[in-house]
Parts: structure tokens; sequence; C-alpha cells
């Protein structure tokens, strides 16, 4: 057996500490510096931006800031977020949003393009019908004046097909809020790897026929759209994934107002679909009590 002197081991037990410190900072995940846009929307914007940045800031994941727009009507020139400050951009708009100056368009344009981070959270798919890249970004949205010219319909059957459908018709529509069940179409993604097959959320709305440009999009879940709810009789996407660029979007129709954001259903995939748009993985976990199919 070698014996070492006192201070051969402490030297050596200095080099072990320096090696081992870059592993343990690596262990711990940068926080993800979120930008949440706001201050034009038909729903309670106000809100659900508050609870928004709670629920992101207490995962422990994320550090967010706000930027809300001027009302509407007011002098949009303005308006220019400092969107290259972020890795993640929250959009917290809808169907009456003012649209932005062409500035400030065109700068979330190359955030996005050169690799941020986006989330269409619910009512931010109604917005901004005549800006040909955020549709991209959102693949599909409703309402706003949005019509066959914008693109097709996007849904599944129930077997699991995709169907792009051109069929003239209108954009944008739910019935009364309602509990209903979502089936994990892509298990192995990170977003919803991990998740129950189907699982329940609600009562919320259902937004069905979304149509858009539908490009580099992938739907990770839907639900059935119940023609006696005055639905589409289609399964509807509920999350989906889009690329723009080197940027990932990730899009959720979920979420109407304070009472639905706070559901496990909504949390859990929200912040795993918003950390996913960020870093391209997830290491948010689904909690033991997460809602199942009913």
């Amino acid at each position: 057996m070698t014996t070492l002197n006192p201070r051969t081991a402490l030297g050596l037990c200095l080099v072990a500490a320096i090696m081992l410190e870059p592993m343990t900072a690596d262990a711990a995940p940068d926080v993800i510096k979120t930008l949440i846009v706001d201050g034009q929307n038909n729903h309670a914007w106000a809100d659900t931006t508050r609870i928004l940045v709670e629920l992101m800031e207490q995962s422990g994941r994320f550090d967010v800031d706000v930027s809300t727009s001027p009302p509407a009507g007011a002098d949009m020139s303005v308006y220019k977020p400092l969107f290259k400050d972020y890795a993640l951009v929250v959009v917290n708009n809808g169907n009456n949003a003012d649209p932005w100056p062409r500035e400030t368009e065109k700068a979330f344009e190359q955030f996005v393009a050169e690799g941020g981070g986006v989330v269409s959270y619910h009512a931010a798919d109604n917005a901004y019908r005549d800006w040909p890249a955020y549709n991209e970004m959102i693949a599909i949205g409703g309402w706003g004046g949005r019509k066959v010219s914008s693109g097709p319909y996007l849904y599944m059957e129930k077997d699991g097909k995709v169907i792009r459908d051109p069929s003239d018709g209108k954009t944008g529509g739910h019935g009364k809020q309602v509990p209903f069940e979502i089936t994990v179409r892509d298990t192995e993604h990170p977003i919803t790897r991990g998740l129950p097959r189907t699982f329940m959320h609600g009562p919320d709305e259902l937004y069905a026929f979304l149509r858009g440009p539908a490009k580099n999009v992938e739907i990770l879940a839907t639900a059935h759209s119940p023609l006696d709810n005055k639905g589409s009789g289609h399964e509807e996407p509920i999350l989906l994934t889009v690329t723009y660029g080197k940027g990932r979007i990730f899009h959720t129709v979920l979420g109407h107002g304070a009472k639905q954001i706070r559901k496990d259903s909504f949390v859990t995939t929200f912040l795993r679909g918003a950390e996913w748009a960020a870093t391209g993985k997830v290491s948010i976990p689904v909690p033991a009590g997460f809602p199942k199919g009913d």
C-alpha cells in the first residue's frame, strides 16, 4: 500500500474538486430567459399572463419578463420588444390585436429564424392574419378574417392519418366548454414522452376548423370535436410543433382563461412545450398525479 503525504493528498483533493465543479454546474440546466408579449386579446390576457409568469417561474426553469403593447388603436410604432435578448417568446395576443410595426415583425422573424423559441398560447393562433411569416410559425389559426385562401384545414382521422383539407368554410370555432379527452399521437416526442396515451382536460374550449399554411408541422396530440357541440367531427390538433428556419415553435390551443391554465393537463404540457421550444430538450417531469383518460 502506498501512503500519500498530507500535502500530496490535499493537492489531489483540490484537483478532484476543480474537476467535479463543472460537472455539478452542468447537472443544473440554465434558466431560460423568457419574454411574454401581450396587451391586445379578446381573452383576459392580464390574468392569464400573470398566472403564466407564476407557473413558469415556480418551475425553476424560466426567468420571465413581460412586454405589453399599447392598447388597441394607439400608436404601435413605439412597440419594439428586444426579442434577441431572450431564448423564448410566449405570444398571448388574440384576434383583435393591432398589427405590430413592420420593423418589429422583421425583428421577430429574425429571432425565430436564427433559433429562437416560441410558444403560441391559445388565442395567439387567432392573431395577425395578414402576417405571412407569423402564420407559417403557428401553422394553423382561426378567426381574425381567415378564409380558404389562408390555407387548408389541418386535422387527423381516427387512425392517425393527417388530413390537409382545402375545402371552403368557416375558419375557427368551438362549442360549449366541456371536459374532453386528449390523445397523444407522438409518444416519443420530448414534450409528450411519458404522458398517458390519453388524458382528460377541461372544461375548456376545444378549437376546431383551424386552417393555415400547415407547413413544417407535427401534430403531437388531438381531441375529437363532436358535431353535437358545434364541432367538426374530426380529431382536431391540440398540441403541435412547428419549425421556422432554425427556430422551434410549440402551439397549444388549450387554456381559455385563468381557471383552465391552472389544471395539471395544461401546466405540464405548457411548461414542457416551452422548455422544448427554447432548448430542443425537456427536463420538466410528468407529475405522478397527471390525469389519465376517462
